[in-house]
């Protein structure tokens, strides 16, 4: 049997610009609104922004902003809304009955990540820590996805945990809600024992923002075959390798990727998977450098580490592809000032970023494998130090190198 690929969808995205948000911040979360949107295979026709105070308690944006999107829907006839904040139950029933009419999908940030989440989800692990998710964020607009599932529709936003959704009710959801729960504590148990059996060899994880190259870098480090594209959260499992450096061996984990604004629920669903972060002994802070928001970035990472107590772990920051961040190398008699587009190596070594603090830093290409040599030489010497207070009585067989 043929696969055909899922229709591509159509969307329009709707942000607010209040004294928290600035328009340049909600341009830059439109932008990977949008992006989400392209992951999810659904292309973006506009953008609708607003001044507010604070969004309306009723449908999010005031009324006249409503009937300028309304207006554009009829016309140009998109498959769904998207709001770039989480909507309450509230809002959602009032837009629902707003654009009935239309047929039209409602959904906020939170909806379409975890759509990602569920479309990208591959072993059981994964399933059921994003059903639980989907469930959860599910319960309190039970009466709005009631509505949609009267018509069974399909799509991005629609892809729920299961058909049974149509015959159950409040208790029924809270049960699945409860059974899914202990499974998750029966499989946080197992990969609790299975960590414990991994030895005393040394932890490295990888992480960083979603999309920055973090899986390519396990690919390139542990000679594997990890799935890497350039999509947002590419990988949803953890995936552990081990690998050896000269004649060092330890355990390389890749992780999911964070992302501002990410849904609670998926935070709590997989906490599992960032055990893997809390027991490393070595951090990778991976940084897309060409990315344009990096730096905002970068700080959505050490927050969300902090939070989950992994925020004073050894760490190496990687700067990671430098081949799109700088173009083309300045000629040697070029005295005009470095940009962006012609940086050297030698340039970035003397930035901000390569001073960040107590930190090792360093800039790569994975993709390119450019001064690789130089990443795995500062690697293995902070897991030599690791290695060697473990087991001090190995330090002679490192001198004899």
């Amino acid at each position: 049997m043929i696969e055909t690929a899922p229709k591509q969808e159509t969307c329009v995205l709707v942000g607010i610009i209040t004294r928290q948000q600035s328009r340049e911040l909600l341009e830059e979360y439109l932008d990977e609104l949008a992006f989400l949107a392209e992951t999810a295979n659904a292309i973006c026709l506009k953008r609708f922004t607003q001044n507010l105070d604070h969004p309306d308690s009723r449908t999010f944006v005031g009324s006249g902003k409503l009937a300028e999107i309304k207006s554009f829907v009829e016309e140009n006839k998109p498959n769904m809304i998207i709001f770039d904040d989480e909507l309450a139950p509230s809002q959602l029933r009032n837009l629902e009955k707003e654009f009935k009419e239309l047929e039209v999908k409602i959904l906020d940030r939170n909806n379409l990540i975890l759509d990602i989440f569920a479309g990208r989800a591959r072993t059981a692990h994964a399933k059921t820590q994003v059903e639980l998710a989907q469930y959860e964020y599910m319960l309190p607009r039970l009466t709005r996805m009631w509505t949609h599932l009267e018509k069974q529709r399909g799509g991005i936003g629609m892809r729920g945990p299961g058909e049974q959704e149509i015959e159950t009710d409040r208790r029924i959801v809270r049960d699945r809600i409860s059974k899914l729960k202990k499974e998750l504590q029966e499989i946080d148990r197992q990969k609790a024992i299975q960590r414990s059996n991994r030895g005393a060899l040394v932890r490295v994880a990888l992480v960083g923002y979603t999309n920055v190259g973090k899986s390519t870098l396990m690919n390139v480090l542990s000679k594997s075959d990890v799935f890497a594209e350039n999509k947002l959260f590419a990988t949803l499992d953890t995936t552990v390798r081990k690998v050896v450096l000269k004649n060092l061996p330890f355990l390389l984990s890749d992780t999911v990727g964070f992302i501002r604004k990410l849904p609670h629920q998926l935070i709590e669903s997989f906490k599992s998977t960032l055990d893997e972060t809390r027991e490393a002994d070595l951090l990778l802070h991976v940084v897309d450098i060409s990315h344009p928001q990096f730096e905002d970035h970068f700080n959505v990472v050490n927050t969300t580490l902090k939070e989950i107590g992994s925020g004073d772990k050894p760490t190496v920051i990687v700067f990671n592809k430098i081949d799109a961040y700088r173009h083309t190398p300045k000629d040697e008699d070029d005295l005009t000032p470095a940009t962006r587009e012609n940086i050297t190596l030698g340039e970035l070594k003397k930035t901000w970023m390569a001073r960040l603090g107590e930190k090792d830093v360093v800039f790569i290409s994975a993709q390119e494998k450019s001064n690789l040599e130089e990443f795995r030489d500062l690697l293995y010497e902070r897991i030599r130090e690791i290695h060697v207070t473990r087991f001090p009585y190995n330090d002679f067989l490192f001198d004899l190198e």
